[in-house]
């Protein structure tokens, strides 16, 4: 069974982080919500307070078959601010392991030279900062072992994507129907 993990730091966009985590569980992954900030309350960009199941310092991540970066202000500035979690990104990226940002969060792809060379979505403020991607303007875009989406609205494809990565493109197909998302 896969396993995934939804990183969070003060500031996160609330709907693109729990949304990840709502369809990944929905579909049988186990998904953690872990914290960048050494506590497990994080408060989102919008005030809405979200309990954490752990701390970056705490997770395995051997056993983790994707890492996902929720964007948001200044949450995605703590996720690329957590030294334990960029590591692990460069890792997963060596290691051809998944590697999902939506957001502002691809930017943090983008200043580790991750995106050279691939295709790849952002906010559309921070798309200057897809260093050496080729930008397309798409809810969501997979591109070998990196998925990123463009914002809050794009949740559900992006989502659905990282779903489709881990399980195929039937189980997504299967999801969006169950949750009455049009494909």
């Amino acid at each position: 069974m896969s396993k995934a993990a939804v990183f969070f730091g003060t500031g996160f966009e609330e709907i693109e982080a729990l949304t990840v985590v709502d369809i990944l569980r929905r579909a049988g992954i186990e998904t953690l919500m872990v914290s960048v900030m050494d506590q497990r309350h994080v408060e989102g960009s919008h005030g809405i307070m979200v309990e954490m199941e752990m701390l970056a310092r705490e997770v395995d991540y051997e056993e983790l078959d994707v890492i996902v970066l929720p964007g948001g202000m200044p949450g995605t500035k703590n996720l690329e601010a957590c030294e334990v979690l960029m590591e692990q990104v460069d890792a997963f990226v060596a290691q051809d392991k998944l590697v999902a940002a939506i957001c502002a969060a691809p930017s943090i792809l983008g200043h580790r030279g991750i995106l050279k060379g691939k295709k790849a979505c952002s906010y559309p403020t921070f798309e200057s900062h897809l260093e050496g991607a080729q930008v397309l303007q798409q809810p969501a875009v997979t591109d070998g072992n990196i998925i990123t989406g463009r914002g809050m609205g794009a949740a559900i494809p992006f989502g659905l994507a990282i779903l489709e990565k881990l399980q195929g493109k039937e189980a997504a197909q299967k999801m969006a129907e169950t949750i009455v998302y049009d494909l």
